[in-house]
């Protein structure tokens, strides 16, 4: 079995219609994504680099061509509920400490469902603390729990953590995918590599040689 290492952080759209896809990939191979929540401006500042909108901003159509291939990847994948968030640029480091947070709590994979639906569905402005405790509440996660944990030494240093590793094993942005700790992949468009990047890796030796 192929583990596929997801560093991802909220604020990125790319990342969240990933989440949308990454089912099928696993049903298809039998490959396991295990979510590593990294802080985004943490891995720009070590890197240099900067949120497209910033990046692109000044350059003739590119900022349209990009939406116009989350639109044939949306499309390709038949995603229905993608909406946006109006409140962007939106601080994720609360949120991402509260992906920790929920690990420590054992709510993982509900935490991660809901917030993506809270940023890319529901369009919530997930860096408002009480929006973000009405949110978890209606979601029936531990809010207040949560809440405390995202204080906490070990969740910050855990996150901190996490965000270095991902800048050593090559990552510049979300999404980036790390398939059996061996090959990186970038980007959401990325996606078919990665699959195919999987099955190379389940085969038997000698029929990969």
């Amino acid at each position: 079995m192929t583990t596929v290492e997801f560093y991802f952080d909220f604020g990125s759209p790319n990342a969240y219609l990933s989440h949308k896809v990454i089912p099928q990939i696993e049903a298809r191979t039998g490959g396991v994504f295990e979510y590593v929540p990294v802080l985004l401006g943490g891995i720009f500042k070590a890197t240099g680099n900067q949120s497209p909108a910033t990046a692109f901003a000044g350059i003739r159509n590119k900022v349209a061509y990009e939406g116009l291939e989350m639109r044939r990847f949306i499309e390709r994948h038949a995603i229905s509920d993608y909406r946006g968030n109006p409140h962007l640029p939106v601080n994720t480091l609360q949120i991402m400490r509260g992906a920790i947070a929920a690990q420590v709590a054992g709510v993982f994979e509900a935490y991660v469902d809901s917030v993506y639906a809270d940023m890319w569905v529901r369009g919530l402005k997930m860096d408002d603390r009480e929006v973000i405790r009405v949110a978890w509440t209606a979601a029936s996660l531990p809010a207040d729990e949560l809440l405390r944990l995202m204080q906490t030494d070990e969740v910050k240093t855990r996150l901190i953590a996490n965000t270095e590793k991902a800048v050593a094993n090559g990552a510049f942005g979300s999404p980036t995918f790390l398939v059996g700790g061996k090959e990186l992949f970038f980007g959401k468009d990325r996606l078919r590599e990665v699959e195919e990047e999987i099955v190379r890796q389940q085969q038997p030796a000698h029929q990969s040689a």
